[in-house]
């Protein structure tokens, strides 16, 4: 007789015991007069309040060189909480959410400032009933402060008698392999790696956490998931808005370090691991250490490079002041990579990401292979989009009979939209899912530090030929404001295997009409 298996779905791998803070811990935002903080770390630790996720008696402390009184500081911290509708349930969570909120002023380099948050720190704990004192440090900074703070942190303000200390990192983790070696480097000087949680926010969002779940407890995904089933693999990340009065900072870093080399490859990973041993933090991140070695770096023909010109009302890339004059830097780039394993030899993973186009999008699209031809004439190739946002969804484009007395195939859709399927659910930002991890000791939705090593390895090489190290830089091609990218961007994905879809498929709803 088999052994009978539990209806619930519990995974049970994932349960397994992280050190949850659950009493006398203090979060400190560093940074905390920033835009990071204020548009996303402190709305998340309200969301986290809110739901009764955070530890009981939880304080939140800001720290930054901005000087403020308690009241701006109050205003300035929950000035993305928004209540359009008056809810006054929810204006009563947010007075109560200030309660918890303190502010201390100072430097991020010397450590007499760190000294006077350390006091503040102590304050708190001096109330508390046991001796245990839990500090998280969240690093709401920009990376050249890093390690200073890292190194005050760890002499100034480190618990060392019966408490847990955890730092959160958030990304750049550098610009190259050398600079990120670096940065790895001197914050493991101070801090281990069980106490390092890096974040990478793609990690926390609801459908890259589901494509775990998708692949491995689904048999009829995981038969067609490699070579002999899949034609290519596209993940495109799209921007409706270009940079705005941010320039400057993104004149540094451009597209493929913003977004490719960290959220992008992160979903590849994902993507294409191997089975884990279990969903504990460490086999998931061997599965993906394991994958990205097997791709070599970037070559200069797999990459397509783009910048945005003013169309449409819009300006271009160069008419922001704060771009310096004549800059080459890309705001669009494609780039295809290469994994050597036997599930996925010859099969093109397009990663694609651009600012200024047509709408708000990122997506994973799944290609398979034509049917064996001789009874069907042109038919459409089966594909499977799951979209991480905006509108959650996955669904898998197949071919069907059309209804009626017409014997005719045509694609349609199995779909499954999650703000349609699941009304009463309420979708996560994030960072909310994130920094819930970190409180649970939870490392397996954060990067470790091997992970980034192999990363930047594959990506350091087009970057130092985009940067103009190895000769001139190359000149990207521009691209009309409010376009899908650069003209070669069709010729670029076609000369992978990609079949765009004919002008007769629609989707979510098919007009018979049209066929």
């Amino acid at each position: 007789m088999s052994r009978q298996r539990s209806l619930s779905g519990t995974i049970p791998s994932m349960e397994t015991s992280h050190d949850e803070l659950k009493d006398n811990t203090i979060i400190i935002v560093l940074g905390a007069s920033g835009d990071l903080a204020k548009k996303k770390t402190i709305p998340a630790l309200f969301g986290l309040y809110r739901q009764g996720f955070l530890p009981r008696d939880v304080k939140i402390v800001g720290y930054a060189r901005t000087k403020m009184d308690m009241p701006d500081f109050h205003k300035r911290a929950t000035s993305y909480i928004k209540n359009s509708n008056d809810d006054p349930e929810l204006a009563k969570s947010i007075d109560s959410f200030k309660e918890l909120l303190t502010y201390v002023s100072g430097g991020y380099e010397d450590g007499e400032s760190f000294d006077g948050l350390n006091k503040h720190l102590e304050e708190i704990e001096s109330h508390y009933q046991s001796k245990e004192c839990n500090r998280i440090f969240y690093l709401a900074l920009p990376p050249s402060v890093f390690i200073p703070v890292s190194k005050n942190l760890k002499e100034h303000c480190y618990v060392t008698k019966g408490g847990v200390n955890r730092i959160i990192i958030e990304k750049p983790f550098g610009k190259d392999l050398e600079s990120a070696r670096e940065l790895l480097g001197a914050v493991k000087q101070y801090w281990t790696e069980d106490e390092t949680f890096r974040i990478d926010h793609y990690l926390g969002k609801e459908m890259v956490k589901n494509l775990l779940v998708l692949r491995f407890a689904n048999i009829a995904m995981g038969a067609a998931w490699d070579k002999n089933s899949i034609s290519n693999v596209q993940i495109t990340f799209k921007e409706p808005f270009g940079t705005e009065g941010r320039g400057g900072y993104f004149d540094e870093f451009g597209m493929i370090r913003d977004v490719l080399q960290n959220h992008l490859l992160q979903v590849l990973s994902i993507l294409t691991m191997e089975r884990p041993v279990s969903f504990s933090a460490e086999d998931i991140r061997d599965e993906k250490v394991k994958v990205l070695r097997s791709i070599p770096p970037i070559e200069r023909e797999d990459t397509l490079l783009g910048q945005y010109v003013a169309a449409n009302g819009k300006p271009g890339y160069l008419d922001d002041t704060t771009v310096p004059p004549n800059s080459v830097c890309p705001t669009f780039a494609a780039t295809t990579l290469w994994i050597h394993n036997p599930r996925w030899e010859g099969v093109p993973f397009i990663l694609k990401a651009g600012k200024a186009l047509n709408e708000a999008k990122v997506e994973v699209r799944i290609q398979f292979k034509d049917v064996t031809q001789g009874i069907f004439k042109d038919i459409a190739r089966n594909e499977l989009v799951i979209r991480i946002q905006p509108s959650e969804a996955v669904y898998l484009k197949l071919n069907a009979k059309t209804p009626g007395l017409y014997t005719r195939a045509f694609p349609t859709e199995m779909d499954l939209t999650y703000k349609r399927r699941f009304t009463d659910a309420k979708i996560p930002e994030a960072y909310e899912a994130l920094i819930l991890d970190a409180l649970r000791g939870d490392h397996s939705n954060f990067v470790r530090h091997d992970e980034l090593d192999v990363a930047w390895k594959i990506f350091t090489p087009i970057l130092h030929w985009i940067d103009g190290k190895n000769g001139p830089r190359p000149r990207p091609s521009p691209y009309p404001y409010s376009s899908r990218g650069p003209k070669e961007l069709d010729d670029f994905v076609q000369k992978y295997g990609y079949r765009r879809s004919s002008g007769a498929y629609y989707w979510p709803v098919t007009n018979l009409a049209t066929l």
